[in-house]
């Protein structure tokens, strides 16, 4: 059988399943409640930046394979399988998930399922939100039982969501019912042929899954970062300290890049709703940890801001400091939570005048801080300045010819909060070169 796909939800995790599904050759159907978004996707037109993804949509679009809508009922009537791709952002008030969007969106949908049908969550929730709302879903159906839930986590990388959808290093399949797994086996057919491993369990355990996995790799990072922090106090080399660490195949290189930390808008948000939800369930004390790695994260931030005022001598008040960077990783133009605009505002609350420039997430951070100065290029943000800070590792940075752009600043000062960049070519250009964990 060939099967009719419809994404609920059309942002970054939306769209990317969308446009993919469409290349593997299925007739999908997107929805959000945002008209704006609506009409740009059905244009072909990509809201946000990640390589390759806007090629596919356009290509897809035109072939008549992926539309949009804002209408429940038309995609209840169109999809035999519904995926949930909606957000699940950190609550106002406290550190669980908000999933106001999770159920918005079943609430939607339920009243118009006339026919068999499988939802299937890919949305980061909770665990025992799925079987919460597979009860929902059977209650509040006209079809009753013929609409079923399946949980199918995603693993998307923003700069690499159209290589981990059409290409994932697994697929991870919660159900409650032989008919679901069928119907994603048969789904996902190609992939699977193609030899990506599967894996079919529960609902409770497809859950925990992506948070396990995110709690595990912000871990491996702050750990890294904590050991930068000692290579700082006893004047050692935190990246030759990684890179011995890295040959160790136990532990590996990846994810053991020390800096500035992470941001974004699934690691932090996602280790910190985890733990809310362990103290729900009574486990709080087997995650206490995540708090200490959260705290790591969030150190190295005020510890760049430190070196930058150490290394300017002893105020920032005054000085002129230009910013390289702004989304939170490079092939992105995502800010939520970006150490690198959190740095520059940092500096701009004491006093620096800060220009920013970043190749692809200039629009988001004029829009969220308008109160920084933005460039238009590496150069223009450079200029006069009495420092430098490299704080999102774009290859443009890492590319930059320390002789070329030392004519235009004032002082011949940068932090590398990255360790994107080759410290002894940059001190032989006459730069003062501070890193994060390094002499």
């Amino acid at each position: 059988m060939t099967y009719r796909l419809a994404v609920i939800g059309t942002g970054y995790l939306g769209a990317t399943h969308a446009a993919c599904m469409a290349e593997l050759g299925f007739e999908v159907l997107g929805i959000d409640a945002d008209h704006e978004k609506v009409a740009r996707l059905a244009a072909g037109d990509l809201p946000v930046h990640e390589p390759g993804l806007e090629q596919l949509l356009r290509r897809n679009v035109d072939a008549g394979r992926l539309a949009f809508t804002t209408s429940f009922e038309e995609v209840a009537e169109f999809g035999d399988v519904h995926f949930l791709c909606v957000g699940t952002p950190q609550r106002a008030d406290s550190d669980a998930a908000d999933l106001s969007q999770v159920n918005g969106a079943i609430n939607a949908l339920i009243p118009h399922l006339r026919r068999e049908c499988l939802i299937v969550g890919k949305s980061t929730v909770p665990v025992g939100t799925a079987a919460k709302l597979a009860e929902r879903i059977t209650e509040g159906a006209p079809i009753g039982d013929g609409a079923e839930l399946a949980w199918n986590p995603e693993f998307l990388r923003e700069g690499h969501a159209v290589q981990d959808t059409l290409r994932p290093d697994r697929i991870v399949i919660g159900t409650a019912s032989e008919r679901a797994e069928k119907v994603l086996r048969e789904v996902y057919a190609k992939l699977l042929a193609d030899g990506t491993p599967l894996v079919i369990t529960d609902y409770q355990t497809a859950e925990l899954v992506k948070v396990s996995a995110n709690a595990f790799l912000a871990t491996k990072i702050s750990f890294i970062n904590a050991m930068a922090e000692v290579c700082e106090a006893s004047r050692a080399d935190v990246t030759k300290l990684s890179e011995a660490l890295s040959y160790d195949d136990r532990i590996g290189g990846r994810f053991l890049n020390p800096g500035l930390g992470f941001g974004g808008g699934c690691l932090p948000k996602d280790i910190r709703a985890f733990l809310a939800r362990a103290g729900e369930l009574g486990v709080e004390q087997a995650l206490s940890f995540l708090r200490e790695v959260d705290a790591i994260n969030l150190r190295r931030r005020t510890r760049t801001v430190d070196l930058a005022r150490e290394l300017l001598g002893g105020t920032l008040a005054g000085k002129v400091i230009g910013v390289l960077g702004a989304s939170f990783k490079p092939g992105s133009d995502d800010i939520r939570d970006s150490p690198a605009l959190d740095v520059a505002s940092t500096i701009s609350d004491q006093g620096g005048t800060v220009t920013v420039y970043d190749p692809a997430a200039l629009a988001n951070a004029r829009r969220v801080h308008p109160h920084l100065g933005y460039a238009t290029s590496t150069r223009e943000a450079m200029r006069d300045a009495d420092a430098v800070l490299l704080l999102t590792e774009w290859r443009e940075f890492r590319d930059m010819d320390p002789e070329d752009v030392g004519k235009v600043v004032r002082a011949r000062n940068i932090i590398d909060a990255r360790n994107a960049l080759d410290a002894v070519h940059w001190r032989g250009a006459g730069w003062t070169y501070r890193a994060l964990g390094r002499p």
